[in-house]
């Protein structure tokens, strides 16, 4: 279980939101502008600098504490246990792929990092782009790599800021397919942030739909997001 609580101001938005996600599969979900993507920050810890001065920010998974402001205290990111993709992959130019899916497996040796990557771009239906370097790949590609990346430490919580924004509409249902499968499995709490409804519904997500910097409501993606679902099927009909 995952609980948040913010309390922050960015300049003129104010994000302030406390409650709990359940689920191990959470979609955050909203128009753009709604806050998704500061949330998502504070809860990798990076927008918790002296000149963020966050008024609250309170984090604990599986009743670890992770960051609590009040107490000045975040744990460093070593050992938080959280990966994030943000929209840009922000892969390391100078390394091939491969390189860049075992940046974080220093811990382990040649032969199991190596079977790590393999098996992560496998995952990512990826594994014939091992020896490109980033700027050889598509934004689709790119986008495929930073998940892998960020999949192969095999973290307890996983941030997704609109991971599949450069992938068509298959090929972006296929990977969700997938990467619940290998999450639930794994029994890695993932929260993803996205515009897009069908995500939530695809994958009967629970959802936090944010509106203006607060939480609208939070439940069954079937329920939160009823509303949001007639109006695609009204699209689909022409109507």
């Amino acid at each position: 279980m995952l609980e948040l609580a913010f309390d922050a101001r960015r300049g003129s938005f104010h994000l302030q939101v406390e409650c709990r996600f359940a689920s191990e599969w959470t979609v955050v979900f909203g128009p753009s502008g709604a806050g998704k993507s500061t949330l998502l920050r504070m809860l990798a810890g990076l927008e918790l600098s002296e000149s963020s001065q966050p008024q609250l920010a309170r984090v604990s998974l599986d009743s670890r504490l992770l960051t609590d402001s009040a107490q000045g205290f975040r744990l460093k990111p070593g050992h938080r246990q959280t990966t994030m993709v943000a929209q840009q992959s922000a892969l390391f130019p100078h390394m091939s792929v491969a390189a860049n899916v075992a940046y974080g497996l220093g811990s382990l040796d040649g032969a199991s990092r190596s079977a790590r990557v393999q098996e992560m771009l496998q995952l990512v239906n990826a594994h014939n782009l091992i020896d490109r370097r980033p700027r050889d790949l598509s934004g689709g590609e790119a986008q495929r790599i930073a998940l892998a990346r960020a999949l192969a430490p095999k973290p307890r919580l996983l941030l997704l800021d609109e991971p599949f924004s450069a992938l068509d509409g298959a090929a972006s249902d296929a990977l969700l397919a997938r990467l619940q499968d290998w999450t639930s499995k794994h029994r890695v709490q993932t929260v993803i942030a996205t515009h897009d409804a069908t995500d939530a519904l695809a994958t009967a997500a629970e959802v936090a739909l944010l509106r203006a910097g607060r939480l609208a409501a939070l439940g069954p993606a079937a329920e939160v997001l009823a509303a949001e679902r007639q109006r695609l099927q009204n699209r689909l009909a022409g109507q």
